[in-house]
């Protein structure tokens, strides 16, 4: 059912300072920052030679990530995301191997335009996996 990995998503405190420290010092291609309000956050992807890492910043105060980050004030691995062929398929049949879908259950619209899918880390050895279908 998994595809490659998607991305890593790492919370931080200070969006310009994380994007810069990988443009900066790591040498990395770094997008636009990209507002995505339909998750309350701000994500700036660097792109890698075979996956890409998501910074998420709080958009608002009711975001998930300021939750996040008022336990880890310097920040952190937040999720991993894998691709799927078919979000749905995926999705239901997590769901009856007992897996825990947040959230309604229904595909939302990621940063990359796809749909996607959180699953509650308590089934995931404590991660949370973004799914989105390829």
């Amino acid at each position: 059912m998994l595809g490659r990995l998607n991305h890593v998503a790492i919370a931080v405190p200070d969006l310009e300072a994380a994007a810069a420290q990988y443009r900066d010092t790591l040498g990395a291609r770094v997008d636009a920052p990209q507002a995505e309000p339909e998750h309350g956050v701000t994500v700036v992807f660097i792109e890698l030679p075979n996956t890409k890492i998501e910074l998420l910043h709080p958009l608002g105060p009711d975001s998930p990530i300021a939750g996040f980050l008022a336990k880890n004030p310097s920040g952190g691995i937040h999720h991993l995301c894998y691709e799927v062929a078919d979000i749905a398929a995926a999705r239901d049949k997590l769901l009856a191997s007992g897996a825990r879908v947040l959230g309604s259950g229904e595909p939302k619209i990621g940063a990359h335009g796809k749909p996607v899918l959180f699953l509650h880390p308590k089934d995931f050895n404590g991660c949370l996996i973004e799914l989105e279908q390829a």
